[in-house]
C-alpha cells in the first residue's frame, strides 16, 4: 500500500533517477484552465522552496503584474504545496507581527513590531482570501474565523490651538522654514508628500499644489520617491494666495533646484525625519507642548471643520479613501458642530414660541 503523503507535501514525488519533482499551478489561461508547471531538486525540501521563485520568474504569473491576480490565486499554490493553515498558526503569525514586525534585524530594536491596526489589516486581507478558498472548496472552513484580532490602540489626538499658531509660525520663520510649515497648516498633507513636492507641482495661476508622489523607505531603509499607496492620495489641493506667495519666495532662494523644499546642506530632497526634528525645535523655541508632526495634519482638519468646511472637502484634501473615515477620525470636531447646530435650532424655536 502506497505511503500517504503528509499534509503540505502536495504534488511532490521522488523520481526513478533519485531527484525530487514538484508540480504546481502557475496560474490560469484565458479559458480558466490551470497552467501546470514542475520544478526539480535533489531533496524534497529544495523542491518545496522553489515554486515561489518559479512563479515570480514565470511569464504567466509575472510579479510585476501581480495586480491582475487575486490573493486567493496566489494562496492556491501555497495550499497545494505546503501545510494547511490552522487557526493556531495564524494566531502565532499575528503575535510575531506584533512583537517583531516585518523589519530587518538592524531596525527591530528601534521599531520592534507592527501596530494593532496594521495587523488587523493583515487579518482582513487573509480572512478574505481564505473565504475565497472555502468557496472554491480548497478548505472546509476558514481558520481565520476563530482568531483573536488585536485591538486598535487609539492615540489621543492633539492639535495646535488657534492662539498658538502665530507663535509657531514666527518661530518657523526664524528658522527659515516658514513656507514649509505654513503650507502644512493650510493643506494638511502628509510628511512624505510634503518633502517630495517639486516646483513643477505648484500651479501659481490656479493656486493649487499637485500631490502625486511621496518620500518613503524601501526594504533596505533607503529613502526613495514613490507613487502614493492609494489613488485617493493623488490629488490637487487648493491653497491660499499667501501660501503661493511664500512658495514663490522660497523657490527664489534656489531657482535651479527642482525640489520645493531642498535640504540647505545637500540641495537634495529634504529628509522626512529632518522635517520632524525641525518641527520639534520650533515647538521648543515657543515653549509649546509636545506634538508630533502628524498632529499638524490633525490641526488643519480640525480647524477646517470647525470653521465650516464640509467633511467631504476636508476628506478630499487629506487624501482619505472616503469621507466616512474622516468623519470617524474627527468625531470630536463634527460633534461640536452638531452641538452648535442644535443650539442654533433651539434659539430659532424659542423665537417661534
Amino acid at each position: 500500500m502506497a505511503k500517504k503523503r503528509a499534509n503540505g507535501e502536495g504534488n511532490i514525488r521522488k523520481r526513478k533517477d533519485g531527484r525530487w519533482e514538484g508540480r504546481y499551478t502557475a496560474g490560469y489561461d484565458q479559458n480558466g484552465k490551470q497552467i501546470i508547471k514542475n520544478v526539480l531538486g535533489r531533496t524534497q525540501a529544495e523542491v518545496k522552496s522553489k515554486p515561489a521563485v518559479a512563479i515570480t520568474e514565470s511569464q504567466q504569473l509575472d510579479a510585476s503584474r501581480s495586480g491582475e491576480y487575486t490573493v486567493a490565486e496566489w494562496l492556491r499554490l501555497w495550499f497545494e504545496l505546503y501545510a494547511k493553515l490552522t487557526s493556531r498558526e495564524i494566531q502565532k503569525m499575528y503575535k510575531d507581527l506584533l512583537e517583531n514586525g516585518r523589519l530587518r534585524k538592524k531596525r527591530r530594536k528601534k521599531h520592534p513590531g507592527l501596530s494593532g491596526s496594521t495587523v488587523r489589516g493583515v487579518h482582513i486581507m487573509l480572512h478574505s482570501a481564505l473565504d475565497r478558498a472555502v468557496k472554491e472548496r480548497l478548505l472546509i472552513r476558514n481558520p481565520a474565523d476563530s482568531c483573536v484580532v488585536p485591538k486598535v490602540q487609539h492615540q489621543e489626538m492633539k492639535t495646535l490651538q488657534p492662539e498658538d499658531l502665530k507663535a509657531y509660525l514666527d518661530a518657523a520663520e526664524r528658522r527659515n522654514a516658514l513656507a514649509m510649515f505654513y503650507l502644512e497648516l493650510v493643506s494638511g498633507i502628509r510628511k512624505g508628500e510634503l518633502v517630495a513636492l517639486q516646483w513643477a507641482d505648484l500651479n501659481v495661476a490656479e493656486k493649487t499644489i499637485s500631490v502625486s508622489k511621496q518620500a518613503t523607505k524601501d526594504e533596505d531603509n533607503n529613502l526613495v520617491v514613490a507613487r502614493p499607496k492609494t489613488e485617493n492620495s493623488i490629488r490637487q489641493i487648493s491653497i491660499p494666495q499667501e501660501a503661493v506667495d511664500l512658495l514663490i519666495q522660497e523657490h527664489a532662494k534656489h531657482p535651479s533646484n527642482l525640489w520645493l523644499f531642498p535640504s540647505s546642506r545637500t540641495g537634495a530632497m529634504y529628509h522626512p525625519d529632518s522635517v520632524a526634528t525641525l518641527h520639534q525645535r520650533i515647538l521648543k523655541d515657543t515653549g509649546l507642548e509636545h506634538l508630533r508632526f502628524h498632529d499638524l495634519r490633525h490641526t488643519f482638519a480640525t480647524l477646517a471643520l470647525q470653521n465650516g468646511v464640509d467633511i467631504k472637502t476636508v476628506s478630499a484634501m487629506l487624501g482619505h479613501y472616503d469621507a466616512g473615515f474622516t468623519l470617524r477620525t474627527y468625531t470630536h470636531t463634527t460633534r461640536q458642530k452638531q452641538d452648535e447646530a442644535a443650539q442654533t435650532m433651539g434659539n430659532l424655536m424659542a423665537q417661534v414660541r
